[in-house]
């Protein structure tokens, strides 16, 4: 097949769409990322279906939802008998690489996968099996969070020797992925995955680590109005956190220098986005795991062949959309995965109404957002002393609904208000029906 991308997906790790430049972020964060925007596409509203990274990752490698893969929580692992990003771009003729954080081969925590038994892959390396088809280059770590801290760590390479992280993790998860992009002698299509740890928090420390020194550069910041006056973290953290995206933001610059060097920048479709978002303890008591905007909304950014010209889109569009984009910028038919292809929306041929979002962890929920409400359930069986004991449930309550026209910040819940009463029932009459054309299954919501 001729003509086909060349196609580098660059995933952040906890970062909220206000902390970009193109997105409303007011100091020097995302120069980078704000120059691929002018000259590409930018998503206003992108979400992800589950606010949890394994969950959210394993979207972005199938494009199916969590609970269809089974990895609709935390420690479960990419099944090995589905087709994937990559498999379906190698199947295409695609050169296959991933670098980073994976966080999709390992099954335990306190429900051990049914079939699979307790197979931790957090601090040593991953089998072929469990890459998710990616088959030609291979540096990655699948709790990287584990192996690493913000300054020292490793990665494990196809052949499960350790490869040394040296200065700043962003830094030096770059430095991989130069070196694996400068080792590449292939002439078939590439598709390199790039997955960052940053701008999340550091795990055993509760708190985001930028570079050292860089914080003060951001300490000037406008809080966001979804965390004035609140709790939580976020006044030790924000500087920080935005240190930590510009960080990543000055390494998505050296990945472009490095394609642009080969002359295959205008061939090259350069996909940026984040697995979810983070409201720093602010909605519970811990940053995502929640259906409100700051949990669930995420960057997204695509630049190259079929996405130029700097428009904005302000269309629905989900991670669930991604495999299917980058199949159909592969040459590929559309697959028919859950999401659909980002050309199809941007040529108007596909219009949606609601985003479905899948919550685990601190409940057993499902929430729905529209481009005017979001609302929110909670299953019956929850349990807050075992919340992942179930992917689903067969009646939900009334947990959470926000007019975000009026209420951008979601700071008013209104699921408890008599005014509100017609506005809920049709809105769990809608999130029945995404329920059902998702999940295959009908539940009750009182």
């Amino acid at each position: 097949m001729t003509n086909q991308p060349d196609i580098v997906v660059v995933l952040s790790h906890q970062q909220r769409p206000d902390s970009c430049g193109v997105f409303g972020q007011q100091l020097p964060v995302t120069p980078v990322l704000d120059r691929l925007a002018a000259d590409g596409v930018a998503f206003d509203e992108s979400f992800t279906v589950q606010p949890l990274c394994g969950p959210a990752r394993s979207v972005l490698q199938s494009g199916l939802m969590p609970t269809t893969t089974g990895c609709w929580r935390n420690g479960r692992s990419l099944p090995r008998d589905i087709d994937t990003l990559a498999s379906r771009l190698a199947a295409l003729g695609y050169w296959t690489g991933y670098v980073g954080k994976w966080h999709l081969a390992s099954d335990g925590g306190y429900i051990p996968k049914p079939g699979d038994g307790a197979g931790r892959f957090g601090t040593r390396a991953i089998p072929p099996e469990r890459r998710g088809g990616y088959r030609d280059a291979w540096v990655a770590s699948d709790a990287l969070e584990m192996t690493s801290g913000a300054y020292e760590g490793h990665l494990f390479d196809a052949d499960g020797e350790r490869v040394e992280l040296h200065g700043y993790r962003v830094d030096a998860l770059t430095d991989v992925a130069l070196e694996v992009m400068r080792r590449r002698d292939d002439d078939r299509p590439r598709l390199l995955f790039v997955s960052y740890l940053e701008p999340h928090h550091q795990n055993n420390r509760y708190r985001t680590i930028g570079p050292k020194g860089s914080a003060a550069d951001f300490a000037d910041y406008a809080v966001p109005a979804d965390l004035a006056g609140r709790l939580g973290d976020w006044r030790w953290n924000y500087a920080q956190y935005l240190a930590a995206c510009a960080s990543i933001d000055t390494n998505l610059g050296r990945l472009v220098d490095a394609i642009d060097d080969t002359g295959r920048l205008d061939d090259t479709l350069i996909l940026y986005s984040s697995d979810h978002g983070s409201h720093f303890r602010t909605r519970n008591l811990e940053y995502k795991r929640s259906a409100h905007d700051a949990s669930i909304r995420v960057p997204l950014v695509a630049r190259g062949p079929g996405f130029r010209g700097g428009a904005r889109c302000d269309a629905l569009v989900s991670n669930l959309d991604l495999v299917p984009t980058l199949v159909t910028a592969g040459g590929g038919d559309d697959p028919g995965l859950h999401g659909a292809p980002l050309q199809r929306v941007l040529d108007g041929s596909i219009e949606r109404s609601s985003v479905l979002v899948q919550l685990s962890e601190s409940q057993v929920g499902r929430a729905i957002r529209t481009p005017e409400h979001t609302l929110s359930v909670r299953g019956h069986r929850f349990n807050p002393l075992a919340p992942y004991s179930e992917p689903r449930a067969d009646s939900y309550t009334t947990h959470l609904l926000y007019d975000n026209t009026s209420d951008p910040a979601q700071r008013h819940n209104l699921a408890r208000s008599s005014q509100a009463q017609d506005l809920r029932h049709a809105l769990a009459a809608q999130l029945v029906d995404e329920i059902e054309c998702f999940e295959d299954h009908r539940p009750t919501i009182h």
